[in-house]
C-alpha cells in the first residue's frame, strides 16, 4: 500500500477492530551533543547631541555557523536579526496611557527601524563544522539578534562614556539618550 492508501483507509475507519481511526506519531530529536555557534559583532554610532538621536553608521558582523548550506539564506537570516535587534536598542517600544490602554497599537505609533536609519551591513563568516550532524551545519538565525541588541547598546553608551555615562536601559530612544546628555551636562544622575 501506497502512505495515502494507509492514511486513508486509516481515517475511512477501516483499522482492526480495537483501534480508534486515524493516524498519530510523536518524535522527539535528541542530539548526542550541543554545538554552540558563535560570532562577533561590531557597532559604530554617532549621537546628536542637541536630539539625542543616535545613528548607526557602521555594523560589522563576523559569525561561524558550520558549513553554509545556503550562503543567502544565511545571510538574509543575519541582516534580519541586525535589524531587529537595533530597532529593540533604538526605537522599539510597547507603552500604555494611564488607564492601561495601549498607544503603540500601529505602525504610526510604535516606532521602527527602515532602510533610511540603517547602514549596509558588512557580515562574513567563519566555518567551523558541527561535529554532531552529517551536514556540519550550526543555526543562525538568532546571531543578529542576540548579537547586535548590546553591540549597539555599548556603541552609544561608550559615545557617552565622556560625559559619564556608563549605563542606559534599552530602548536608547533620542528622548532618553537626550535627557542622559542634559542630566550628564548638569552633572546630576540621570
Amino acid at each position: 500500500m501506497t502512505l495515502a492508501e494507509v492514511a486513508g483507509a486509516a481515517y475511512l475507519n477501516m483499522v482492526p477492530e480495537g483501534m480508534d481511526p486515524g493516524l498519530e506519531e510523536t518524535t522527539f530529536h535528541d542530539p548526542d551533543n550541543f554545538v554552540f555557534p558563535f560570532g562577533a559583532h561590531a557597532c559604530v554610532v554617532d549621537v546628536d547631541p542637541e536630539t539625542g538621536k543616535a545613528r548607526v553608521v557602521r555594523y560589522v558582523a563576523v559569525d561561524d555557523c558550520g558549513n553554509a548550506i545556503n550562503p543567502l539564506i544565511i545571510d538574509g537570516q543575519v541582516h534580519g536579526g541586525i535589524v531587529h535587534a537595533i530597532g529593540q536598542a533604538l526605537y522599539e517600544r510597547v507603552a500604555y496611557d494611564e488607564d492601561g490602554q495601549l498607544v503603540t497599537g500601529t505602525f504610526v505609533d510604535y516606532a521602527l527601524p527602515t532602510a533610511a536609519e540603517l547602514p549596509s551591513f558588512e557580515t562574513d563568516r567563519t566555518v567551523t563544522p558541527s561535529p554532531v550532524n552529517s551536514l556540519g551545519a550550526k543555526g543562525v538565525g538568532e546571531a543578529g539578534t542576540i548579537a547586535a541588541s548590546p553591540a549597539v547598546t555599548n556603541a552609544v553608551i561608550d559615545a557617552l562614556r565622556p560625559l559619564g555615562v556608563n549605563y542606559m536601559n534599552m530602548p536608547l530612544s533620542p528622548m532618553r539618550v537626550w535627557e542622559e546628555i542634559q542630566s550628564a551636562n548638569r552633572g546630576v544622575p540621570a
